[in-house]
């Protein structure tokens, strides 16, 4: 009788003191020492694709690369050439699976004079479902009504290189809404021939001599486009490495990048990728002898 007794009470003050336990324990915290880690953030993958006619994108593909990876937490793969013509050799691009794998590709080439159907096919089947980023000479590639609906607008010639100032007219777009207007030393304004479905994130103007008098051009600059398959982001400015390296440029874009991807307003994708990326060089084409 007095052993079941004390078994009883022994038991009793057992639950009294798990019970308590239970009560007054704090939950537990993920990240801090001893306990949970927090599970770390999968970055976002990007293809950039570089190369073409008229423009530094031995460099610019490193100046973006690195630009993006160091605001964001995207981890930038780079397939790029050194060819200058208006067709680089970009064969992968025939594959239909050439985007498999990625959250966004990132389309810096100048590619105007690639005709393949099958081509301009299967890049804008790939952008169905994934995102796209376009800068600058993207805009003139391709060359077909297709591809410029793809992109919000068609762009058929530049002005001077000469400075142009960036005006900011959609203040409220999570991509703009921090960023602010800046004059951009010199650079190529992109005429606006034909407007589809792009969403106007600022306009550029452009002042310069013709005839002897001041002209000034405007045109939209930076754009959205949700009306053609995935989400995109566009730019046409970004023809000298000291516009695309500049803070304003890489800012533009970062944000633009993970508007796209439906990350922009996520803390962990507003962090710098650490890790390593892949660097894809595909060599010029051989020039034909006579």
């Amino acid at each position: 009788m007095i052993i079941s007794l004390r078994s009883s009470i022994l038991a009793g003050f057992s639950g009294f003191l798990l019970s308590s336990l239970l009560v007054n324990a704090e939950p537990a915290k993920t990240g801090q020492a001893g306990l949970v880690p927090d599970a770390p953030t999968k970055p976002l993958k990007a293809l950039l694709i570089a190369g073409g006619c008229c423009h530094d994108y031995a460099e610019q593909h490193k100046i973006i690369s690195k630009g993006l990876q160091e605001r964001a937490n995207i981890r930038v793969d780079v397939i790029w050439t050194p060819d200058k013509s208006v067709d680089p050799p970009f064969d992968f691009f025939k594959n239909a699976d050439w985007a498999e794998g990625y959250d966004v590709v990132i389309h810096d080439e100048c590619a105007a004079g690639n005709k393949d159907p099958q081509v301009l096919t299967n890049i804008l089947n790939a952008h169905k479902t994934i995102p796209a980023v376009h800068l600058h000479c993207a805009m003139h590639s391709y060359r077909t009504k297709e591809w410029a609906k793809h992109l919000g607008l068609q762009s058929t010639s530049h002005g001077p290189k000469a400075p142009i100032s960036f005006e900011i007219v959609d203040q409220e777009h999570p991509i703009t809404k921090p960023l602010k207007n800046w004059i951009i030393s010199k650079d190529e304004l992109y005429n606006n021939a034909e407007v589809f479905d792009a969403h106007a994130l600022a306009i550029g103007n452009q002042t310069y001599k013709k005839g002897g008098k001041d002209v000034t051009d405007s045109a939209i600059v930076a754009w959205v486009n949700t009306k053609h398959g995935a989400p995109s982001f566009s730019t046409s400015l970004g023809h000298y490495n000291e516009v695309v390296q500049s803070e304003e440029y890489l800012n533009l874009i970062t944000r633009g990048a993970l508007w796209a991807c439906g990350k922009i307003d996520k803390p962990a994708y507003n962090t710098p990728y650490i890790g390593s990326n892949t660097i894809t060089e595909i060599p010029a084409k051989t020039s034909k002898k006579k």
